[in-house]
């Protein structure tokens, strides 16, 4: 069983940005969605985990070894598929792994062999391998992605925001590959489509201005509103006297019409209806109380 533990960490950039904010999560095998908008801190979180940068503060301990001291003990059981996977030009998908796998320390010719063509395999790409990678399709780059992350046989993968911009098939394609290779070792899920964590994570968190302001497992955690949500259509030039006198967590334009959602222990009145919850209207609950806090 692989764990990682991040205690206290914080991270100040020299301009004065407060990216990471006291940040504390225990994370094992398993998927782990890390859900928060564009900005709250995400890249941040996961480039201190990559041990690509050093928090201000807090440690990052991955199976008992401090990687802030020892960054390069991770480095040998890490697999990374940043946000941006820039790909050498003119390469073929073969080769470049190939390649990629030597610098991983993947230097037995045989095995090299084996690993590169059993990956091919798994991410669908073995048909194509003898195409040069940046000719490929936005998902297939991306499949790609997970095969160089997967070399050497990583026992802690982080991808970054891995389905932005994929097709409906291509995204869950990935996503399935994704919770397949999350059996037996930790992947770091980070994103802000809220489906992407719903469908994989056992355990999740919630990152806002570089704080967590809520974790645990999705299930559990849509459980605590269940019965706290309700639904209204309403005048969309009505939306600034609905939220001035409600709860407003999110609103959604249909048919020239505002619905809108309101979080209230009780029905606020006889034209609002229940309705089942999903993790989204948790995690727009938990932004709307996140930023009410701050107001108040």
């Amino acid at each position: 069983m692989n764990t990682l533990t991040i205690q206290n960490v914080s991270k100040t950039y020299p301009n004065g940005v407060k990216a990471l904010d006291n940040i504390n999560l225990n994370i094992s095998n398993g998927m782990f969605g890390l859900l928060g908008a564009n900005g709250a801190g995400k890249s941040s979180l996961i480039r201190t985990i990559a041990a690509l940068q050093k928090p201000s503060h807090g440690t990052v301990v991955f199976n008992d070894v401090d990687i802030i001291e020892i960054p390069q003990d991770l480095r040998k059981h890490l697999g990374y598929l940043p946000q941006e996977f820039g790909v050498y030009p003119k390469i073929s998908a073969q080769n470049l792994l190939d390649h990629l796998a030597i610098l991983k320390g993947v230097l037995n010719k045989k095995e090299r062999k084996a690993q590169v063509e059993a990956l091919l395999h798994q991410t669908n790409l073995y048909q194509h391998r003898k195409k040069s990678v940046h000719t490929f399709s936005g998902g297939m780059k991306q499949r790609f992605g997970i095969a160089q992350a997967l070399l050497a046989n990583p026992q802690l993968i982080i991808v970054d925001e891995p389905t932005a911009g994929l097709d409906p098939e291509e995204r869950h394609r990935f996503l399935n590959l994704l919770s397949d290779i999350g059996q037996n070792v930790i992947v770091i899920l980070s994103t802000h489509i809220v489906e992407d964590i719903q469908e994989l994570c056992t355990q999740m968190a919630i990152l806002c201005d570089g704080k967590i302001i809520s974790k645990g497992r999705p299930a559990d955690l849509v459980k605590t509103i269940s019965g706290k949500v309700w639904s209204k259509m309403i005048p969309k030039g009505e939306l600034k006297e609905y939220e001035d006198n409600y709860q407003v967590i999110s609103t959604r334009l249909i048919a020239n019409e505002t619905q809108i959602r309101v979080l209230s222990n009780d029905q606020p009145s006889k034209a609002f209806i229940p309705i089942t919850v999903g993790l989204e209207d948790y995690y727009f609950a938990q932004m709307f109380l996140n930023q009410s806090s701050k107001n108040d």
